[in-house]
Order: structure tokens, then sequence, then C-alpha cells
């Protein structure tokens, strides 16, 4: 018997590891200024409780870090004859089943941060804005190629109806 996140029948391909690095660079930026403002308290100051408070958010960037590297590896897709399926999360789990029948049309799209690390999402967009799925950290060839597929595959399966 196969898992309902996990069919015995499928072969994920995984996303780009660099979807990591790109998500932990934001959590980076959006800490420091915190982390260094707690910092300049404390040394000015000399109070212990801003110190534990500045290694306190310290630790939990930390722990970001570690639960972001999981999350990425967590995320995989893939193509079936009739459909596509996109898993992701660890804790709270997620299966999109996303019929080529149902996709209105697939966005490529790949922010100044992503451009940097070399990675792109492809966004599933179908008649119910519940089923929309996306898929991030993908190498742009790859984006591309999977968007010019998805895209094939709808128009074929729209020409059945």
């Amino acid at each position: 018997m196969s898992e309902p996140f996990d069919p015995a029948d499928v072969t994920w391909s995984r996303v780009s590891p660099r979807l990591a690095a790109a998500r932990i660079t934001t959590t980076c930026i959006v800490f420091a200024l915190p982390i260094a403002i707690l910092v300049v308290i404390a040394v000015l100051t000399g109070e212990l409780w801003v110190w534990v408070s500045a290694a306190v958010l310290a630790l939990f960037v930390g722990w970001l870090v570690l639960l972001t590297r999981r999350q990425v590896r967590a995320i995989g897709y893939a193509e079936r004859a009739d459909d596509l399926l996109v898993r992701k999360g660890l804790m709270f789990r997620q299966l999109v089943v996303v019929p080529y029948g149902r996709m209105q049309y697939v966005d490529v799209t790949a922010g100044p941060l992503a451009r940097k690390f070399g990675i792109a999402s492809v966004q599933l967009h179908t008649a119910s804005p519940a089923t929309t799925a996306t898929i991030d950290g993908l190498p742009p060839h790859e984006a591309a190629r999977l968007r010019e597929r998805l895209a094939s595959r709808g128009e074929a399966r729209l020409a059945g109806l």
C-alpha cells in the first residue's frame, strides 16, 4: 500500500538546492538588522537581558536555516501521463494534483534574488484558484522546458474536450 503523499508509481524530480541558499539569504537579511540593533544596545547598556535577546534571536535564525534546508529537500514534482504532481512540506505535507486539461496558463518568474542564485519559479493556473500550484527553485532552463511541456500538454488535453 502506498502512502498518500508518496504514490508508488511516481518518480519525483527535485528542485535546485540553490533555493535553500536563496531562502536562507532572505532570512539572514531580515534578521540581521534586529540582531545588530540588539547587540549595539547591549554594548551601550551592558544589560544581560539584551545580550540574551540577541542570542535567542540568533539561535532562532540558526533553527530557521536548518529548517529551510529540510523544507527544500521535501519539495518535489512529477510529470505523469494525465497530470502533474507537486508535493511540499515537512510537518504539514501537501500534495497537489493538477490535471493537464484543467491548466489555463503557466507562468515562469524570477525576481532579482532568484536570478542571482540561478533559479526560477513555475506557477500553474487552473480554472479553480484553489488548485493553483507553484514549483519554486528550478534552474531557468528546466523552468522553460517545464513551461513548454505543460503548456503543450494542457492544449492537447483541452483540444480533446
